[in-house]
């Protein structure tokens, strides 16, 4: 009786799977000296910073000292700057602004990668291929200095845009795009779209590359179209991909950008052109409210942290897939 009532002995399950982890990193101990600079990196300069954080529970005001006794000395103020924020009149603009100008590049800008990956992988020509590849995916190389000016002047009472709309006989007279707040949003979405479009769909090109060829083969065989085998054989390959990309693209729904923005904007258009990037610095950086513009970029922060978790969750739940 007393043999049964004795506690079982836990199997060594743990000490051998930390033995075994501690093992393959032996083995491939190459590898993480390879991306042990971009741990460095990451963690200077993307987790070193976030002790700042702690500027939006404070009144902070640059003093004649070092910065870090300003800092620390600095009145602590608790959640002051984010019930401001939520309490002034400019909260509902700008989240209006952001999540419009966000949502707006979501829905244009990410299905488009996947459909011109889809296209390119459908040219047989190695060569039109190849040109089609690098003039799509160039503009992502340019400053967006440069695509701003080039987005001006064709969109400029005397544009390529505005000549071709009236050769069209589509309107009678220029129309002052950049000077039209409801249109503003409109051009911040396709601006996003022409310039990343292709660099983003390499990601879906490298995805393509990687289904077995004996699929379509197979398809082939059984009399399946060109189309058909899109359909049915490359979209639900590329399925894993496009969670992953949407979840991460969710994440970065209060990220409307800033370079654009700045950029394009101008007085007539501030009432729709203004997003937290914008706002932020203006605040935080123009007007010396250094606290204030910490408390709205770490309110951004946090709510992006929680759309990428109950996005992912729901990913994970819905369609057993999943970013982590």
């Amino acid at each position: 009786m007393e043999a049964y009532l004795e506690k079982p002995q836990p199997p060594a399950i743990a000490t051998s799977r930390k033995t075994g982890k501690w093992k393959k990193i032996k083995q491939q101990k190459i590898l993480y000296l390879m991306i042990l600079p971009a741990f460095l990196c990451t963690l200077v300069f993307a987790y070193g910073p976030m002790f700042g954080l702690y500027m939006a529970f404070t009144n902070y005001s640059p003093g004649g000292g070092s910065f870090f006794e300003s800092f620390f000395r600095s009145e602590f103020v608790g959640t002051q700057w984010f019930r401001y924020f939520f309490d002034n009149g400019d909260f509902y603009k700008i989240m209006r602004n952001t999540l419009a100008q966000s949502l707006l590049s979501l829905l244009i800008g990410f299905p488009a990668p996947i459909l011109l990956a889809l296209l390119i992988n459908e040219v047989s020509g190695g060569l039109f291929k190849r040109f089609v590849q690098t003039v799509s995916y160039l503009p992502h190389f340019i400053s967006w200095v440069i695509a701003a000016n080039i987005i001006v002047t064709l969109l400029s009472s005397q544009g390529a845009i505005n000549e071709l709309l009236m050769a069209l006989h589509l309107i009678d007279k220029p129309i002052q795009f950049l000077q039209n707040g409801h249109a503003f949003w409109g051009i911040i979405a396709v601006s996003n779209t022409w310039k990343d479009m292709g660099f983003n769909a390499i990601i879906y090109l490298a995805a393509i590359a990687g289904i077995n060829p004996e699929l379509y083969e197979a398809a082939r065989v059984d009399g399946a179209s060109r189309w058909r085998q899109m359909w049915n054989i490359t979209l639900p390959s590329l399925k894993p991909t496009i969670v992953i990309l949407s979840i991460l693209a969710v994440g970065n729904v209060l990220n409307a950008g800033f370079d654009q923005q700045y950029l394009l904007q101008n007085t007539t258009v501030l009432e729709y052109s203004d997003v937290i990037d914008t706002y932020t610095y203006r605040y935080g950086l123009q007007n010396g409210m250094f606290s204030y513009g910490a408390a709205v970029g770490l309110f951004k922060s946090v709510i992006a942290f929680i759309l990428v978790v109950a996005v992912n969750a729901w990913s994970r739940k819905v369609n057993q897939q999943s970013l982590y």
